[in-house]
Order: C-alpha cells, then sequence, then structure tokens
C-alpha cells in the first residue's frame, strides 16, 4: 500500500481551507482512500526589538509577533 503525505503552509486560512477541499474533491473523484486533514498547531515568530533605537535611556524591549 502506497502513502502520501502532503502539508501545506501558508499565511491565509482560507486559502489553505480552499486547498484541502481542492485535494478531498481529487481524492473522491479517483476512488483514493483519504484521512484528514489534520489541522496543526499554528507557529508565531516572535522577535525582541529594543524602544530606544539609539541605545539612550532605560532597556525596554517590545515583542514584534510575527505569524507563520
Amino acid at each position: 500500500m502506497n502513502q502520501a503525505r502532503i502539508k501545506l503552509t501558508g499565511t491565509d486560512p482560507e486559502k489553505l481551507a480552499y486547498v484541502c477541499d481542492q485535494l478531498k474533491k481529487i481524492a473522491e473523484r479517483t476512488g483514493v482512500d483519504l484521512s484528514g486533514p489534520i489541522p496543526l498547531p499554528t507557529k508565531k515568530l516572535v522577535v525582541p526589538t529594543r524602544k530606544s533605537p539609539d541605545g539612550e535611556g532605560k532597556a525596554s524591549w517590545d515583542p514584534f509577533h510575527m505569524p507563520r
């Protein structure tokens, strides 16, 4: 029995859902057994940045969040 695993990544959940629906339709038309999709936890990139760019004053940091 052959198996294929497809991992999709993206920043727009609606586009990922659309691609998953298209893959499901193709699998139904061809008669392939399908299990999934299995949603994985989302990742967030956190970059600490200095609030004061010149280095003077209090050393305060501001977290910058970017979804991946």
